[in-house]
């Protein structure tokens, strides 16, 4: 086999040690230990066995727990929620967000589909909530706080909306004032504002908390290697992301029950729940210091993300209040900066950018921005494609000049080789006087190519996670670039008057789209710019590899597969042209012909 096909198998196999690497040892981030000392604020969550919060005094460290009794809040009394853009509603019992509607998207493209719902009460399915309280402390018993299960009487205001807050009140037993404040703005910003009045004769100390508690894993999670689904957190420029598959093996805090992952934040954090489009994010007040814990009750099968503020302490007569921030919906990307903008420290990071994000976050700005001059996501694609290869094409151009030249060195080096028969030492020591006297660098053509491998797997990521993909036109039959290829071979691609396979089915995944069908030709064609090597086992290998990932990636978003096509178009006719241009011209159409031929068998020895 020559040199060339060594450095393009070499590169193909170096390429897939590297997505490997990503698939199989991607590491999850390390998890801050957790202090048996300091007591973990607990959300009181509802279930087969809810309990109450902690009832530690906060600067004391110790803990318990009650029984508290059980709930079911779909019939709950409740105010409603209603913005352009939001619809839900609040419900009475624990004062709990726990029904919000994005009025926005709608689950699938047809016409009947119904609208997003991010947030679900309990007793309804997969409950998925936002619960704010206070921790009992000093002269306090759980009773004399609200709970999960306190029953808010509204004090002002009928329904949430932009212009419109509302106002819920409960009165303790201990002689205390608790009253909620709730405002929403024109996106997915809630602001929670909790207030405690002393109106009793002692002085009592409670620590005001957040909860996003989710029951059990969310539907349809994709479980995929290059997506981040599960807690999201931000603590003093920290990010921490914890996978709901790795939640179960966080530490275990013995007196709560539960495992839990604990971080103290000195001025500026939030934390969260983060799915493939959607996001529900607690946020303190930023510059405050506050404690992150992430936890999963096994018992219960609870997700549950906390912010738990500093304790405070209120005189007889006094009044105290704290303000916190929910963001519950989309991950849109100007939604998010514009909130950074505002004051939420590195919230552009709850998009997951990944390891590469130095290149995720500026190749998905070029992508944002090619989408608002073109208009349509299909075409901003492919011309964000174009453009990297532009910008790469100094690479290339290096990478495709030294496969000519290496060309052009073949029957030079088929000479040596006859010439040193079976003395490798010999046949590698002239090849390098070759090489210096020509002036070629064999590992000059690989290089390039390895270092255009994390540019192109951050243009994958960024494709694949881009919220702007959902649902994103093309053209014709191509109406949501996130999802596979509607088109298959099943129907003639439409020709024929039954329906195409389901995408993920085993038929769809047997009788491909057109656009597969692409992919594959296009990793063929390229592939038939250097003829087939030598070897049986290698040229089988060559053979095969198009049609593999034709079938292996016929399931993924139209965009990507959109993306590989443009890609694998314009790196043919750039190693071609280029190619040409340094005196050798590929044998296309005579590669494709003698990969229809079989080998010819070795002569057998006469006796």
């Amino acid at each position: 086999m020559d040199d060339q096909n060594k450095n393009l198998l070499i590169a193909t196999g170096l390429s897939f040690v590297v997505i490997l690497i990503w698939f199989l040892l991607f590491p999850p981030p390390e998890e801050p230990a957790v202090d048996q000392q300091e007591p973990v604020a607990t959300a009181p969550v509802e279930g087969d066995a809810a309990t109450t919060p902690s009832t530690a005094t906060p600067t004391e460290g110790t803990e318990g727990t009650a029984t508290a009794p059980q709930a079911e809040t779909a019939d709950a009394p409740r105010l409603p929620i209603d913005t352009a853009r939001l619809g839900g509603s609040i419900s009475l019992t624990g004062g709990r967000i726990d029904e919000l509607i994005l009025k926005d998207y709608t689950v699938t493209i047809d016409e009947d589909s119904p609208k997003v719902q991010i947030l679900e009460p309990v007793g309804t399915g997969h409950a998925y909530y936002a619960l704010y309280g206070w921790a009992p402390g000093n002269g306090l018993e759980p009773a004399d706080v609200p709970g999960a299960n306190t029953e808010w009487q509204v004090e002002s205001g009928s329904s949430l909306t932009v212009d419109s807050p509302v106002t819920l009140r409960w009165d303790s037993p201990a002689g205390l004032t608790f009253r909620r404040t709730v405002a929403v703005d024109k996106n997915f910003m809630f602001t929670v504002t909790q207030s405690v009045e002393n109106t009793g004769e002692a002085s009592v100390s409670a620590a005001p908390y957040g909860i996003v508690a989710r029951h059990g894993e969310p539907v349809g999670r994709k479980k995929f290697f290059v997506l981040h689904e599960g807690v999201v957190a931000m603590a003093d420029g920290k990010l921490n992301e914890i996978d709901y598959s790795d939640m179960p093996d966080m530490d275990m805090v013995a007196s709560e029950g539960a495992r839990a992952d604990v971080t103290q934040v000195a001025e500026n954090g939030w934390i969260g729940f983060t799915d493939h489009y959607w996001m529900t994010t607690l946020i303190p007040s930023q510059g405050t210091a506050f404690k992150q814990v992430a936890k999963y009750d096994e018992g219960r099968d609870i997700y549950q993300t906390e912010a738990v503020l500093p304790t405070v302490t209120l005189a007889p007569g006094e009044t105290q209040q704290v303000t916190t921030q929910l963001y519950a919906g989309a991950k849109e990307y100007e939604t998010i900066r514009g909130y950074e903008d505002a004051g939420v420290d590195r919230f552009i990071d709850s998009i997951d950018w990944g390891w590469f994000f130095f290149l995720t976050k500026p190749i998905f700005w070029l992508l944002h921005h090619l989408h608002g001059l073109i208009g349509n996501m299909g075409w901003s694609i492919i011309a964000l494609t174009i453009t990297l290869k532009a910008i790469l094409f100094p690479l290339a151009f290096k990478s495709y000049v030294s496969m000519a030249k290496m060309k052009e060195l073949q029957p030079e080096m088929e000479k040596l080789k006859e010439r040193a028969g079976d003395d490798r030492q010999k046949l590698q020591q002239e090849m390098m006087q070759l090489y210096k006297k020509e002036k070629v660098n064999p590992a000059s053509g690989c290089l390039p190519i390895l270092l255009q491998i994390p540019i192109f797997f951050s243009l994958y990521k960024v494709i694949f996670v881009a919220f702007e993909l959902r649902q994103a036109p093309w053209f014709g039959p191509f109406q949501d670039l996130s999802t596979p290829d509607p088109t298959s071979l099943y129907n003639l691609f439409g020709l024929l008057p039954w329906a195409a396979p389901e995408p993920g089915s085993t038929l769809a995944l047997i009788f491909v789209g057109i656009l597969p069908i692409l992919l594959g030709i296009s990793m063929f064609l390229q592939q038939k710019l250097n003829p087939a090597p030598a070897d049986p086992t290698q040229k089988m290998i060559f053979a095969w590899m198009p049609w593999v990932f034709m079938f292996m990636l016929g399931g993924f978003a139209s965009g990507l597969v959109v993306y590989w096509i443009t890609n694998n178009t314009i790196t043919f006719t750039q190693q071609y042209l280029i190619m040409r241009s340094q005196g050798y011209t590929p044998d296309v159409f005579g590669n494709i012909k003698s990969g229809f031929k079989k080998t010819p068998k070795d002569d057998k020895p006469a006796k």
